[in-house]
Parts: structure tokens; sequence; C-alpha cells
């Protein structure tokens, strides 16, 4: 009598081609991951300075009090402070100031007649009325991707627009 031979497990050859496939699916996905991962930071963090924004333009219409936006183009962080608080509370403003997601930076920011500010303090003033002058605040990461917030002086909410838009031709 002639044993039946099991050939239970794998072959060689099907191994390498499961390995062979789940390598090229990785070549492939890992771009596009790494994509997700650094626009998911930049987006967060443009959608987070467009919140704040339109907080402090609601804000300074409430309190009927100027409002100040600072940005600090170096150490990516920004805080508000306001004509109504005191020195004291200002500096802690400033030491609780909010940092962009790890990647993502200040670009510059435009002023409507003064120009782009690259390097060191910016601020952005919201009047008692709401009122801010027109704007751009460009956040970008280092793969080149980058959005543009623009702040339009009668405008309750703040334009994102996805990639730098420079004002200054408009």
């Amino acid at each position: 009598m002639n044993p039946i031979k099991s050939s239970k497990g794998y072959t060689l050859i099907e191994l390498v081609v499961v390995v062979l496939l789940i390598g090229i699916m990785a070549v492939l996905a890992v771009p596009r991951f790494r994509y997700a991962l650094l626009t998911d930071d930049l987006k967060s963090g443009t959608r987070k300075m467009a919140g704040l924004i339109k907080n402090i333009r609601n804000e300074a219409i409430r309190t009927q009090k100027t409002h100040y936006l600072h940005l600090d183009l170096e150490s990516n962080r920004f805080w508000t402070d306001s004509a109504a608080m005191t020195e004291e509370e200002r500096v802690l403003s400033r030491k609780k100031a909010f940092s962009l997601p790890e990647g993502v930076r200040f670009e510059d920011v435009w002023f409507k007649g003064k120009g782009k500010k690259t390097d060191g303090a910016a601020y952005i003033i919201f009047s008692r009325k709401g009122y801010a002058p027109r704007s751009a605040i460009h956040l970008g990461t280092e793969d080149g991707e980058s959005f543009t917030l623009v702040v339009n002086p009668f405008q309750q909410g703040v334009k994102i627009v996805k990639g730098y838009i420079d004002l200054e031709d408009t």
C-alpha cells in the first residue's frame, strides 16, 4: 500500500510571490501615507488658525475693545491679547501661546500696503467693530504643501485657500 503524501504548507514560489506583492503595495502606499500625515497636520493647523481668527473678531465686537493676533514667525507660535488686558495678562497670554503642529510653519504674513513679513513677529489688529486690515497668513510644510488664510476687513470669517496665494497681485 502506498501512503498518500500530505502536501500541507507553502512552496517557496508562493512565499516569494506574496512577499513581492506586499513590497509593491508598500512602495505605492508609503508616499501617500506620508503625504496624508503631513497634510493632516497642515489642515489642523490651518483650521485652528481660522477658528482663532473668527473668535478674535467676535470677541472684539462683543467687548468693544481692540484685539490683536500675534504671530511669532520664528518659533511658529501665536497668541491673542486685547487693549483691555493688563501688562501681566499680556505676558501670561504670550507664555500660553499656541504652537503650530510639528512640521508646519509660518511661511510669511502679507499686509495690504505693507507687503510681506517673513521673519520676526507680526500682528493683526481687530478693531472693536471686528474690522481687520486685508492680510494673508501663509502656512506650509517642508514638502511644499501650503494653505493661505485670507483676512478681509469686512468679512466675518476667514477665507482658506489651498496653496500659496500671492495677494500682492490682487
